[in-house]
């Protein structure tokens, strides 16, 4: 029955070019986006975040790219893939959110079925989106138009996990849609489909998988803090628990991205605002943001020790600058944290990644980034496992 449908897929980016891609092995899709500079790029076959090669681009799918909101008026079928970070206050910013709702609006028709696939809190789809959608376009929610929700489970950077062998949650506005709305996503998911019993329960099992990620690490990384204290090794420590048949094989680390360190906000916010302070999630977001700072204090450490205090003005080589291995992605990354460390005390830093976009690394946190480390340092570190890192 979705033969005759036609996808608008609105956001271009992580989520939104991989989804245009699976739905367009078998139904008409248009990609939208506002980057003029996005769109031109993906006409011409190239995608800067890497998640997509260039031989995906030739296969003849028929995806019209394109930044004219007029190219998607004539879909039936929106589906809003925009980011939803948070503020300098920790609190959801619903700006991209809202501004894709009303441009929806603006061509909505009769009929028309809006899916949400961006990261919320829980009743976020239906309290802010939906009347948006409702006053850009002047009509009825459930009687001219309809809503569905399927939270994006797209994971940057792993090329093992395309889309497809994803299980996708779904949900709808009435029972019709969302069973809808399930066999759309089905006929691209061979892994299948598990349709929600409401827009909510959808929008809070999205949530809760990565704040249950961030809680997880923060364990460890406090572990982490408490064993160094302790002068042990926590990877030591790691690989004898691990030997219960039980235990979780979480580890240590610097969390960055836009989910696990942005997700748990969502959550939080919303726990607040019906009377309870999440007390498990703010004191995980505590612990797991001041792991870059402390690990500039390590380094600071071990090159004082190195060179006998005197260590102003060395030069330091920071390996990597992603927020995780294998992915383009610099989205809240932990390493200008790292980096930050390091400068204060007068050390000479250099940052390496080939991966990563370096015009917007300077747009967006004002460092250059290297373009050759042809030259010798004083210390190295690799703060981010890229398999290219390998062979240097």
């Amino acid at each position: 029955m979705f033969k005759d449908y036609q996808i608008g897929i609105i956001g271009l980016g992580y989520v939104g070019l991989p989804l245009s891609i699976a739905f367009a092995e078998k139904y008409q899709v248009v990609g939208y986006d506002i980057n003029k500079e996005r769109v031109s790029a993906l006409k011409d076959g190239f995608d800067k975040t890497k998640e997509i090669d260039a031989a995906q681009f030739e296969t003849n799918i028929p995806i019209l790219f394109t930044s004219d909101l007029n190219d998607i008026s004539a879909c039936n079928v929106y589906i809003i893939t925009v980011p939803t970070p948070i503020n300098q206050n920790n609190e959801p910013d619903l700006s991209y959110l809202i501004n894709a709702s009303k441009a929806v609006g603006s061509i909505l028709k009769k009929g028309d079925i809006v899916i949400y696939e961006s990261t919320v809190y829980p009743g976020c789809t239906e309290e802010a989106c939906v009347p948006v959608l409702e006053s850009s376009s002047g009509l009825k929610f459930n009687q001219d138009f309809f809503v569905g929700y399927s939270p994006e489970r797209i994971n940057p950077g792993d090329k093992t996990r395309p889309i497809q062998s994803i299980v996708k949650v779904t949900s709808g506005s009435t029972p019709e849609i969302a069973r809808k709305i399930d066999s759309l996503y089905k006929s691209i998911i061979s892994a299948g489909t598990y349709l929600a019993p409401s827009i909510k329960v959808a929008e809070s099992a999205k949530v809760i998988e990565n704040a249950q990620r961030d809680v997880n690490i923060s364990f460890m990384n406090e572990l982490a803090l408490i064993f160094d204290k302790l002068e042990i090794d926590i990877n030591e420590v790691l690989e004898a628990a691990k030997t219960k048949w039980n235990f979780l094989p979480f580890k240590p680390g610097l969390v960055g991205g836009h989910c696990i360190g942005v997700d748990p906000h969502y959550l939080a916010y919303k726990a607040m605002q019906v009377g309870y302070t999440p007390k498990v999630i703010l004191s995980g977001r505590e612990v797991n943001n001041q792991m870059g700072i402390w690990m500039g204090e390590k380094i600071i450490a071990q090159l004082s020790k190195q060179f006998n205090g005197e260590i102003k003005g060395k030069k330091i080589l920071i390996l990597g600058f992603a927020f995780k291995e294998n992915c383009a992605d610099i989205r809240n990354t932990k390493i200008i944290d790292v980096y930050n460390t390091l400068i204060q005390a007068g050390l000479s830093v250099s940052v390496f990644d080939p991966l990563i976009d370096k015009e917007q690394v300077k747009v967006s946190y004002g460092i250059e980034i290297s373009e050759n480390i042809d030259e010798k340092f004083d210390f190295i570190v690799k703060l981010v496992n890229h398999d290219v890192f390998q062979n240097l």
